[in-house]
């Protein structure tokens, strides 16, 4: 359109030099019929391109008539447009609004001010688990408009705030960050802290992504992605955790070592019992034995002759220069 636009105002500029030459050289007829051609055609051309409204790409259009918004939504390309209806174009691309914990910014610098002021980049959030403790998560959600509903949203959110793209402004603090903010506390209030900060996130992302969806269908929003990109600990919570691993690895050392003295006190107890079976044992057979040597005087006897070796015994007398006695067999 700016081609034609431009095409136009030339061939006027050269049709008005034209017609200024003619008169100055005082040249009718043909020249004269020439210059008024050259006149005509930027006209038409004009008019032509008055109709004429091109969409950019990775944008859609809205217009607005005498009416009011025309229910309908245009799509990148060139389209035939009444002149006095007035285009609109809006981003149909992916938006990411940002939830996270800034550390390069205090809270006192002009930095810190212009980052509260940025829609799209506000504070962790922080929400309790099934046990009341809270946790802060750094979590990002990816959305975009329906196109086919551009208009609608169009001619119902607000633009009045100021910002260079209010509507999307609009959008992102009045439905995006509070349905974020409530999907997430609706999801991790059934999670326990340790499944929220390892085992559970990829379910939790999953959870307030559908969530989210259907609460900003409404507004002819289309969600695509949630992504939990940090999750922190209450200082608190973080300092009892320390607190209570410290006090199980204790508890769990006294279990280990009431298991060792119990296993000492079994095989002291078992090697008491064998004890006393084998003096009991030694008894049992030392009574048994005195009863039949009582009984029998001849077993007496029949031991020392089984012990002996056949040797005669050697008596010696004195200071050991006396008799000698070996009595033979």
């Amino acid at each position: 359109m700016n081609v034609l636009i431009f095409i136009a105002v030339m061939l006027i500029i050269y049709s008005i030099v034209a017609a200024i030459v003619n008169k100055a050289t005082k040249k009718t007829g043909k020249h004269i019929f020439n210059s008024i051609w050259l006149l005509i055609v930027p006209i038409v051309f004009i008019a032509v391109a008055s109709f004429l409204t091109i969409i950019p790409a990775q944008e859609c259009g809205v217009v607005i008539t005498p009416g009011g918004v025309k229910q309908q939504t245009y799509y990148t390309g060139w389209h035939v447009i009444l002149p006095w209806y007035r285009v609109e174009t809006m981003d149909k691309t992916e938006q990411v609004y940002t939830c996270a914990k800034r550390t390069d910014v205090s809270h006192s610098s002009a930095d810190y001010k212009s980052y509260k002021a940025d829609a799209t980049q506000a504070e962790t959030v922080w929400t309790p688990t099934i046990d009341g403790i809270k946790m802060g998560f750094d979590i990002s959600a990816s959305w975009r408009i329906d196109p086919e509903y551009a208009w609608w949203i169009y001619d119902n959110v607000s633009e009045t705030d100021g910002k260079e793209n209010g509507r999307f402004y609009w959008l992102e603090e009045n439905v995006i960050k509070p349905k974020l903010k409530s999907a997430l506390a609706l999801t991790t209030s059934k999670y326990t802290p340790i499944q929220v900060y390892s085992t559970s996130r990829e379910d939790i992302q999953a959870i307030v992504l559908e969530r989210m969806k259907n609460d900003i269908q409404s507004y002819h929003l289309i969600l695509d992605q949630i992504d939990i990109r940090e999750v922190y600990y209450n200082s608190d919570y973080e300092t009892a955790l320390n607190q209570k691993k410290l006090e199980e690895q204790k508890a769990l050392t006294l279990v280990e070592v009431t298991k060792q003295k119990e296993e000492l006190k079994r095989q002291a107890e078992i090697e008491k019992e064998i004890q006393i079976l084998n003096a009991e044992g030694e008894a049992e057979a030392l009574q048994i034995k005195g009863a039949s040597v009582s009984s029998n005087p001849k077993i007496v006897q029949l031991e020392w002759i089984q012990k002996w070796d056949g040797k005669l015994p050697e008596i010696m007398t004195g200071d050991g220069n006396g008799l000698l006695l070996n009595i033979d067999k």
